[in-house]
């Protein structure tokens, strides 16, 4: 594929990450350009009220699964995890032969199933970093939008893929913070890691990033958790040692103090949890390599055992 600018963006889940991204993108690119992917209650709700973006309303162009429309240049996944099946349907009529697509999900699955449905040489992989953006109903505040590291499995300095040059083109030209790590599956992992811990155990401790600064036992708590990840990451032949568990705790300690984890936003908006992208897989890896992990596996059980309390009480 030769190197092009990217004109054209599709993006499917309008939750925190995504809406916050995209209000972003649209201060340069038109909205024409602009494809949101919605379909039943949600595609009518977009198309009547938009969404809210700090205080601003963004009347985005919807587009329903049926709806023809040219490929994108990018599409970008931004669902939860357990909608990903659902969303790799729904999008399939915006992807073409030069296609790029970054997967803004949590975890280390949805860029293989997004590859299996289109092609892994179209996806590239990505996540989103040191974000507070926080959704209420088709509200998303945030202070700090964050960066998104994102590239091929490896990226050489001075020897990007033309995907990757493309991808960067446009985050420089949208003003979309980023940056390229040399070996992103290792990144990809290192967030997973910190996921595990934070997104489980703040939401089952139904507390904000100032208590994970504030509480030794809270760190301890998500420490323990994080290792069972790292013991993990190593079987899948992933290098992550407790120096990386230091630093993921540095890092949560660093965000605004009153921010929640996605996982506590939903389980305070009595959502399901994305508990089988985090703790879910650790515990399918753990068992393949024979690895206890009791501390996920709680933590697993408490959310699931939270999540059926939604339904009922």
């Amino acid at each position: 594929m030769s190197m092009k600018k990217i004109k054209t963006v599709s993006l499917i889940g309008l939750g925190a990450v995504g809406s916050a991204n995209l209000a972003k993108i649209s201060e340069t690119v038109p909205m024409e350009d602009i494809r949101i992917i919605a379909s039943g209650e949600r595609e009518k709700r977009y198309r009547k009220h938009g969404v809210t973006v700090n205080g601003k309303t963004y009347m985005f162009p919807v587009f329903g699964p049926d709806d023809k429309v040219a490929p994108a240049d990018l599409l970008i996944f931004a669902v939860k995890n357990h909608h990903l099946s659902r969303a790799i349907e729904e999008a399939r009529g915006h992807v073409g032969e030069d296609t790029i697509i970054l997967s803004l999900l949590n975890g280390i699955t949805s860029e293989e199933e997004i590859g299996r449905a289109y092609g892994a040489e179209k996806v590239l992989y990505s996540y989103v970093m040191r974000t507070d953006a926080a959704r209420t109903g088709d509200s998303t505040n945030y202070v700090n939008l964050g960066f998104i590291p994102f590239g091929e499995a490896k990226n050489t300095p001075g020897n990007y893929s033309d995907r990757v040059l493309a991808v960067e083109g446009f985050f420089i030209r949208t003003g979309i913070k980023y940056n390229i790590p040399e070996d992103m599956i290792r990144e990809l992992w290192l967030k997973f890691m910190l996921n595990v811990g934070a997104n489980q155990v703040t939401a089952v401790l139904r507390c904000t990033y100032g208590a994970i600064k504030g509480s030794k036992a809270v760190r301890d708590l998500i420490a323990e958790t994080m290792r069972e990840a790292v013991a993990v990451s190593n079987a899948e032949g992933i290098c992550l040692c407790e120096e990386d568990i230091e630093k993921c705790i540095g890092i949560l300690s660093s965000l605004t103090p009153g921010g929640k984890t996605s996982m506590l936003q939903d389980v305070e908006a009595r959502r399901k949890t994305e508990v089988e992208a985090f703790g879910g897989t650790v515990c399918t890896l753990a068992r393949r390599h024979g690895i206890d992990v009791p501390v996920n596996e709680a933590l697993v059980r408490f959310i699931k055992a939270l999540e059926d309390t939604f339904d009922i009480c």
